[in-house]
């Protein structure tokens, strides 16, 4: 028998599972579109990025075939020697049609995509600004992508329109557009999607505006942040200064092994900046008496392995690249090694990078030292001055590893005739510029582009106290 006031059978069970029933989500009625929350900019960015994809592939279409020529050797003089034949080419409504179908099927998914973005449903636990700011940040990083993809379309036209014909025997040739993907890269790169505002959970469950720690507005903080942009411009200016000397970008009747100088310079200034860093920490906010804090962790493991990869690379390039010059050498092909000298005076390059190399590690220890041995700063906020010398520290390992990957593709680039021997090519293609070890040194430069960008993302911890982290990124 139920008790009174209790619904019998089946009733009570409906009534019992009603009130266990999970609220209704709330629906919102309002219209919303893909103009609402598209980052204008970027969008008129990325629609003229598309746009000069297709002309590329267009233009692409109308170009003829090439046929192929077997590779020869003609001997100018008794020491110098040049290179005939090529590679042929396919009909160019051939590329054309793949990389047009590739360009429509991102197109329109992109379409699909901003639209999905833009008709998904609200989030309960946001409110209404921060949905539409969270499908901005979304649609943000989706044109970001879609753009490098659609500017690697046009390089891959380009670089089909570029290919001489073999018959002219033109023994280098470049790709404009390559050089434009490039600069797409690195902007989209840079072009941060906005934030959400920061926000913390109070005791009761409140939400509460995260606000700026005392740590961040110490200035020693802020004299380190300001470093990170001193650094960002060193190399940039030593890169303008060279425009003003001859030979220095592309290697030719000059200096040899000019390039890989170049590079050294700029990564050995971008170190000295860092250690006339820990200087002005030292002579500022350094005091005596106080024992040093230590960071426990001074660089991430990520880090740590990127730079001991990128030394290895360039270990094993630089031993390589001798022992192809040495084959070289051994042949009497001396002149393969650097065009319009015979035999080529100077020092190899692959010595003069190695050496120059040596004097950027000198330089990267000055730094890292200073960083661990310089007095430390008085300050009520536990763990500050162990940060800092961490901060210090990943900045040089990052600069360091950058210069080894970049300075392993400059190498690639410029002492490229020596690897055709090595490998075990015919001789006939001894005699220009190989073209894949172009290649592979022009993405190893890139990568150590993107390495030296990597910011500070965390900060070491002492091992007497527990750190608060600092907000914000340090570059």
């Amino acid at each position: 028998m139920a008790g009174p006031g209790l619904p019998r059978g089946p009733c009570r069970g409906a009534a019992e599972l009603s009130r266990t029933r999970l609220p209704r989500r709330l629906a919102s009625l309002e219209i919303r579109r893909i103009r609402d929350f598209l980052p204008r900019p970027l969008a008129w960015t990325v629609a003229a990025i598309f746009v000069g994809s297709a002309l590329q592939i267009g233009f692409v279409a109308g170009l003829p075939a090439y046929d192929a020529i077997p590779y020869g050797t003609f001997q100018e003089d008794p020491g110098s020697f040049r290179r005939t034949g090529g590679d042929g080419r396919i009909q160019g409504y051939v590329l054309a049609a793949c990389l047009g179908a590739a360009w429509l099927t991102l197109a329109l998914g992109t379409a699909l995509v901003l639209k999905l973005i833009s008709h998904r449903r609200q989030l309960e636990a946001l409110v209404a600004p921060e949905n539409d700011l969270l499908r901005t940040i979304a649609m943000n990083r989706l044109l970001r992508t879609v753009a490098t993809i659609a500017a690697g379309l046009a390089a891959v036209a380009g670089n089909f329109a570029a290919r001489p014909d073999p018959a002219a025997n033109v023994t280098s040739w470049t790709n404009p557009a390559g050089l434009v993907v490039l600069v797409v890269l690195l902007a989209m790169w840079g072009w941060a999607p906005p934030k959400l505002p920061s926000v913390q959970v109070s005791g009761n469950g409140s939400r509460q505006a995260f606000t700026q720690t005392s740590a961040a507005a110490h200035p020693a903080t802020r004299l380190v942040v300001s470093l990170g942009a001193a650094m960002g411009f060193t190399p940039v200016a030593a890169a303008v200064l060279g425009l003003f000397v001859p030979s220095l970008y592309f290697p030719g009747a000059g200096v040899p092994g000019l390039p890989v100088l170049f590079v050294a310079l700029m990564a050995g200034a971008v170190l000295l900046v860092a250690g006339a860093g820990e200087l002005l920490l030292q002579r500022n906010y350094g005091t005596h008496g106080i024992p040093r804090t230590r960071p426990r962790q001074v660089v991430s493991p990520a880090l740590l392995t990127t730079a001991i990869v990128a030394v290895v690379f360039f270990v094993a390039i630089t031993v390589l690249t001798a022992a192809g010059e040495w084959e070289l050498r051994e042949a009497g092909l001396d002149g393969f090694l650097r065009p319009g000298s015979t035999p080529p005076d100077g020092s190899p390059g692959w010595v003069i990078a190695a050496v120059a190399t040596a004097a950027v590690a000198a330089i990267a220890s000055l730094p890292v030292v200073a960083a661990l041995l310089r007095r430390s700063i008085s300050t009520d906020i536990p763990g500050l001055d162990a940060a800092l010398r961490a901060i210090t520290v990943h900045r040089v390992v990052r600069t360091f590893a950058a210069f080894c990957t970049a300075q392993a593709g400059v190498l690639l680039m410029t002492a490229s005739e020596a690897w055709p021997p090595l490998l075990g090519l015919p001789a006939p293609t001894w005699a220009a510029t190989w073209q894949p070890a172009l290649i592979a040194g022009a993405l190893l430069a890139a990568a150590g582009v993107v390495i030296a960008v990597i910011p500070v993302k965390g900060f070491a911890r002492t091992p007497s106290a527990s750190v608060k982290p600092v907000p914000g990124r340090v570059p």
